[in-house]
């Protein structure tokens, strides 16, 4: 299916702004300018720059000439849950390879995270997550049964597990990040291709519905040089990039 117009429109520009093309305090071409360099109508155009406005990257609007802001983007929460729609984002290729997935006990920490028993079982998977086909992430996810189960069967390396569970209904509503950075361990230096002890950025993420009950525990570890971490916070949002 043909990427929309308007996508394409920002897409373009939002590469342009994280790659320097157009620099913070530089004002866009005029929408009669982008019209015709796209060869679009200016409805398109229009809904390409509040795309633009509503992430915090550009100015402007009634009238007036957009500037360029920042060349981090703001995100919403579940741009902020997902690799692969911050990577899309910020103009990279996503990509992920399933490592192993099984039904087992957590450890301690982890079932004490998600409030359950030692002894239940949780699904637990380990997947390899890449930037234009670069090692970037691994992740390692444990998520309570019930919500885990439909995971097994599905093909996790097809996208974002984040957009499957929604899609499925789950109430994925609250998130709690904690980062820090640790040395790469076996696994780690194999899958990420880094020295075993090189540094990585960890983000442990506790995941909760509504009611505060927890869902999914995360531990990712990011390769410094291919990922890197923005936090943004503001009145009303905080937001996170790769």
């Amino acid at each position: 299916m043909a990427t929309p117009m308007h996508r394409s429109i920002a897409a373009e520009l939002r590469q342009r702004i994280r790659t320097g093309a157009m620099k913070v305090g530089e004002s866009l071409p005029s929408e009669a300018r982008l019209c015709e360099e796209f060869t679009a109508s200016r409805g398109p155009v229009r809904q390409a720059l509040a795309a633009l406005r509503d992430e915090g990257l550009i100015s402007g609007g009634q009238g007036k000439r957009a500037v360029v802001l920042d060349v981090v983007a703001a995100q919403p929460f579940e741009t902020f849950m997902s690799f692969t729609r911050r990577a899309e984002v910020t103009g990279h290729a996503p990509g992920q390879r399933l490592q192993e997935i099984a039904l087992r006990r957590p450890g301690p920490e982890v079932a004490a995270a998600l409030q359950i028993d030692p002894e239940d079982l949780a699904v637990q998977l380990v997947r390899l997550r890449l930037l234009d086909g670069r090692p970037a992430m691994l992740e390692r996810m444990t998520y309570i049964e019930a919500v885990g189960r439909p995971l097994i069967d599905a093909d996790l390396d097809a996208g974002s597990i984040y957009a499957l569970l929604s899609e499925r209904g789950v109430d994925l509503h609250s998130a709690r990040h904690t980062f820090d950075a640790v040395p790469a361990d076996a696994l780690d230096a194999r899958l990420l291709d880094v020295p075993e002890g090189q540094p990585l950025l960890r983000e442990r993420r506790l995941t909760t519905d509504a009611q505060g009950v927890p869902l999914g525990w995360s531990d990712d570890r990011y390769r410094a040089d291919v990922a890197t971490v923005t936090v943004t916070n503001t009145r009303s949002a905080r937001t996170m990039m790769l």
